[in-house]
């Protein structure tokens, strides 16, 4: 099984414009190396809000990785689209279909903690990218 490891970190440490990213590492101990998934969620001062990010996150990831979409596609993907508010969202997206399910069970557990969905999503928009 790959080890997750979660961290929330300041937004302008991202690899670029974006709240939740993930990338596949390797470590290294006792002569042997393993694979660990990294997702970084952007730091807004509600955990709540970088709970829902976090899941929203390790769901996408896991079922690209399963479908075989590449990390390096969908961030290529995103950095050219600086102009999309969620480039997942865009039907041209390799990771579209991943995206999008991942969003609904995010939609539904913030639902199910009682926050409002566009409260949640607006809260972004005030996070500057250096």
């Amino acid at each position: 099984m790959i080890d997750v490891n979660i961290k929330t970190i300041p937004h302008q440490d991202q690899r670029y414009d974006t709240a939740g990213d993930y990338i596949i590492g390797a470590i290294s101990g006792d002569g042997h190396t393993r694979a660990i998934e990294l997702i970084y969620v952007s730091e807004i001062g509600n955990h709540d809000y970088e709970f829902l990010v976090a899941v929203h996150e390790l769901i996408e990831w896991y079922l690209t990785e399963r479908r075989g979409i590449k990390e390096t596609d969908i961030m290529a993907f995103d950095v050219d689209h600086p102009d999309l508010d969620d480039p997942g969202n865009d039907p041209a997206a390799p990771y579209h279909r991943e995206h999008m399910f991942a969003t609904e069970i995010e939609k539904m557990l913030c639902a199910e903690m009682g926050l409002d969905w566009n409260v949640y999503y607006k809260a972004f928009d005030g996070l500057e990218y250096k």
